[in-house]
């Protein structure tokens, strides 16, 4: 069976609550104008704030809600922090885990993020697990060690395709302009895939869609998405613009 592909965005720290509804039915109203499209399915990641305002916004559209980040308690004295049950409890499905953005201002380890992804995934929510390089790990030749390596830390035993999703998010080509090439994306994908096969099996690893992200946008997409082993797109600022956003998603309609 293909692997559907998911649109993913990424808002980060973006939107006001009215910019914010405002995105979320522009994207829904796309989206439905889309009819039944069975091969792409769509998730749209806002901040916390906005969490409960964006799932009244899309409803009808077949766009699922994601958070940017989780707990790895369901509840207790952890001061700002939101957990799993909680994203749950406002209409979450999905959350995004070890963004390299996490990584380097909160000095995220694969460790934690491994117990984050534990957590979700044990309170019903997809993980996405987000593994990347940064540039000096790129210009020293270590990209498929690093990915390797986070893969190895960040991914719980037992993950399956219903409870897991990979990103793919090189640092050097988030929000930069700068793209590797689709020869070097597919590489570093099919070694997932590879590890993924190691780690969980060849046929959980076949089946769990791996994200490309990095300055992604409707005039690069396709090239990224046509290759064999990118699922689709983690999608940071063009996910701010509605025509962005779904232009990216119709190249693989």
């Amino acid at each position: 069976m293909a692997r559907k592909k998911l649109i993913a965005g990424n808002w980060k720290m973006n939107g006001l609550l009215a910019d914010g509804v405002e995105l979320a039915k522009g994207v829904a109203a796309e989206v439905k104008k889309l009819g039944r499209v069975s091969t792409v399915e769509f998730l749209v990641c806002p901040p916390a704030t906005l969490l409960t305002s964006v799932k009244k916004a899309l409803k009808g559209a077949r766009v699922a809600l994601g958070a940017q980040d989780c707990h790895f308690n369901l509840k207790g004295a952890h001061t700002g922090d939101i957990s799993p049950a909680m994203l749950t409890d406002v209409g979450c499905s999905y959350v995004i885990l070890g963004h390299s953005e996490r990584r380097a201002d909160h000095g995220e380890s694969n460790a934690l993020i491994n117990k984050k992804a534990v957590s979700a995934q044990a309170e019903g929510l997809k993980a996405v697990i987000c593994i990347g390089e940064t540039e000096a790990q790129r210009d020293a030749g270590k990209t498929l060690e690093v990915c390797r390596e986070q893969i190895l830390g960040s991914v719980p035993e037992g993950s399956t395709n219903k409870k897991t999703v990979i990103a793919y998010e090189p640092v050097w080509a988030i929000g930069t302009g700068k793209t590797p090439t689709a020869a070097d994306v597919q590489e570093v994908h099919a070694e997932i895939r590879k590890v993924l096969s190691k780690k969980l099996g060849r046929a959980v690893a076949n089946k769990i869609q791996i994200l490309y992200g990095g300055s992604v946008k409707p005039t690069n997409a396709k090239e990224f998405l046509s290759l064999p082993d990118v699922d689709g797109a983690l999608i940071g600022g063009a996910s701010l613009k509605v025509e962005d956003f779904l232009g990216i998603a119709t190249k693989v309609l």
